[in-house]
């Protein structure tokens, strides 16, 4: 076969391949993205003879390159839709600029800042195995004059390995950082549902249950139970905005403050003011927390409490039939630097009433028709059901919440406790 006039001697051909081959089995070998975009780099530099190399991966969310790597210089970051490097990831092509200074597209900032003079370049779309531009390589400064052909040609194939290494990688440390992540959400929720209550209280005269349910891997509600020396029982439900795992921070910094303060006082406006307090110089504008704290006395059937904005309170009389919908007694946790949380008037119990703590999860989760579940709802299951335990009726319950809402999903943490004089 004839030589053809563009192409190099044979033994030209051969070595360029040779060195391809090295590279390839290089870049196939590496296991870690960032002394992989340094051989990408050096293996550009000693096949193309140039004195530059940049390796610009693709922020497709973001819709810009940005570089790491960069011979001579730091990290590069800028928009898809400015300069060379850009235009090549748009059109996944190859754009050889003999003479950089005389391109209306080169961008000389950059030589500007370093000192570097940019004589000629290569540029060339990095494609992974599914045609998609993972990244961009840009070559500067051919050693003898410009790029050739067979620079386009050796740039090509370059490109094509480098391409679907890069793509390769980078699916591996998503999946190495969502496996993580998974780890590490698995261990938060861990924790958090440790610092629930292990078993219900067993007070005499009554029968009290508590639950949870996170909408995600942890959440932004809990309850506690804590029992006092002389028999009494401190209640505490909290919900702070959000789900996940800043606010299942915030409850375990709630449950933390309560039960200290729980020990050393029997007021519940001291605990609640101090608990704002501290909440109010910890949280971020914006963040809030709704917080009942309550103070079941079995002796005299009688529950004092504090609610910062955490309502509607639900009691169910059941000797009238009558349902009540207690609002809450101050604002909400941690919006002010100081509240007034003076405890309402207290609750006196009959047999077979139900008082009924939710967090908004459960009234406010709706059904296709954007329908919310509601009060009235809960107050018919109180009804129609009294004769459940309190644990197989929270357990009731959140089975027709979920029964009325099955084709939206659960969206919101639920957490319930539910206290019934027997």
């Amino acid at each position: 076969m004839l030589v053809g006039v563009d192409e190099p001697p044979l033994q030209q051909q051969i070595a360029d391949l040779k060195v391809l081959l090295d590279v390839s089995h290089e870049i196939g070998s590496t296991l870690e993205l960032d002394p992989l975009l340094g051989q990408i780099e050096q293996a550009a530099l000693r096949v193309l003879g140039c004195e530059r190399a940049t390796v610009f991966l693709y922020d497709r969310p973001r819709g810009e390159l940005y570089s790491t790597v960069a011979t001579g210089t730091g990290e590069i970051r800028f928009p898809v839709t400015r300069g060379i490097a850009g235009e090549a990831a748009r059109s996944g092509g190859i754009i050889n600029v003999p003479d950089a200074y005389a391109d209306a597209r080169f961008n000389p900032d950059v030589d500007k800042a370093t000192g570097f003079r940019t004589r000629n370049l290569l540029t060339f779309a990095m494609t992974g195995i599914d045609g998609q531009v993972v990244g961009v390589l840009q070559v500067l400064n051919k050693r003898g004059g410009p790029f050739g052909p067979t620079d386009e040609s050796l740039a090509g194939t370059l490109s094509s390995l480098a391409g679907v290494a890069l793509q390769r990688q980078m699916l591996l440390d998503e999946y190495a950082e969502k496996q993580k992540l998974q780890r590490d959400l698995a261990i938060a929720r861990d924790i958090q549902q440790s610092l629930l209550p292990d078993a219900d209280p067993q007070v005499p005269g009554y029968d009290i249950a508590g639950w949870n349910k996170p909408a995600d891997e942890t959440g932004g509600d809990c309850y506690d139970f804590i029992e006092l020396p002389d028999g009494r029982l401190v209640v505490l439900i909290a919900d702070a905005t959000g789900h996940g795992i800043g606010p299942a921070l915030v409850m375990a910094e709630v449950r933390a403050l309560v039960r200290a303060l729980a020990s050393t006082t029997n007021d519940l406006g001291v605990v609640m003011r101090e608990t704002n307090r501290i909440l109010h110089h910890d949280l971020d504008a914006g963040r809030f927390v709704t917080t009942f704290c309550g103070v079941l006395d079995p002796a005299a059937n009688r529950l004092d409490y504090v609610s910062g904005g955490h309502g509607p309170l639900l009691l169910y009389r059941h000797e009238d039939g009558s349902e009540h919908k207690l609002p809450a007694t101050t604002v909400p946790l941690g919006i002010l630097p100081e509240i007034d949380a003076a405890p309402a008037e207290p609750i006196h119990l009959a047999p077979k009433d139900v008082f009924l703590l939710v967090t908004d999860g459960f009234f406010e989760w709706t059904n296709e028709q954007d329908e919310q579940f509601g009060v009235e709802r809960i107050f018919e299951l109180l009804r129609k059901h009294d004769d459940l335990s309190a644990a197989s009726l929270i357990h009731r319950m959140h089975d027709t919440v979920a029964a009325f809402g099955r084709r939206t999903g659960q969206a919101d943490d639920l957490t319930a406790i539910l206290i019934r004089r027997l």
